[in-house]
């Protein structure tokens, strides 16, 4: 069996003498894994950058073995990483992806969300043109993966109007009104996470804040140090843009 689509590199992992593991997203397959031979070479290299699309091609070598993988660069983002900031959004947001989906499930909606996000990151001359889509791609992973927050209305009173918290516990959205008193006890729920508005550094920090909470606590739980440190050194180099 073979498959051949267009692909967004989201993780490459060294193996043996001159192979590398590659986990991709594609639209209608999902992350797929492949062994791409000679894929330390100095050709390769530069191909299985995560963020990367390439035209990747696999050839399934039957029963459990690692289907073969080829890959042909269509679109490099190798040279955004020398910006730090650039670097550690495209660096969590693929590793994120590699980490906490299923492999061979589609999420087509996953697929625009990560690649809208990458052009957006190559687009935008500084982070604060792209740092909100990175809290509005965390919150569709996770209601993609049935994790989603409601944020539709308060948990306590049913209103739809005023809400500025979300509970941690419920992942559902609390009135100011309903909130007074327990504000320590909640998340903020900035603005922009329910209107698509603008976002100021204040409320994408919120942002990072209510969905990092989600993501360790529902996706990452056994894998959070790895992978979530790959999160913290964005959210730390954010807050050093800010100041």
């Amino acid at each position: 069996m073979t498959l051949s689509v267009p692909a967004i590199i989201c993780a490459a992992r060294l193996h043996g003498e001159n192979g590398v593991i590659v986990r991709a997203l594609t639209q209608e397959q999902g992350l797929v894994s492949g062994y791409v031979s000679g894929g330390r070479s100095r050709t390769m290299r530069p191909v299985l950058v995560p963020g990367n699309i390439i035209a990747g091609v696999w050839r399934s070598r039957g029963g459990d073995r690692l289907s073969a993988m080829s890959a042909e660069l269509v679109e490099s983002r190798a040279g955004l990483i020398e910006g730090p900031l650039a670097a550690a959004a495209i660096g969590w947001t693929t590793a994120l992806t590699a980490a906490a989906l299923p492999q061979d499930y589609p999420y087509p909606r996953l697929w625009l969300g990560l690649d809208g996000l990458l052009r957006a990151i190559a687009a935008a001359p500084a982070a604060r043109g792209w740092a909100a889509t990175i809290v509005r791609y965390e919150l569709l992973l996770l209601a993609e993966l049935g994790f989603g927050l409601d944020l539709r209305s308060c948990a306590v009173t049913g209103e739809t109007e005023d809400l500025a918290w979300v509970s941690p516990k419920t992942a559902r959205a609390v009135s100011k009104a309903a909130a007074h008193g327990y504000e320590d006890r909640l998340l903020p729920l900035p603005d922009f996470v329910r209107t698509g508005a603008a976002a100021d550094w204040a409320s994408v920090h919120d942002g990072l804040n209510l969905t990092g909470h989600f993501l360790a606590r529902s996706l990452l739980t056994e894998r959070r140090s790895a992978v979530m440190a790959a999160r913290e050194r964005l959210v730390d180099r954010l807050v050093r843009a800010a100041e």
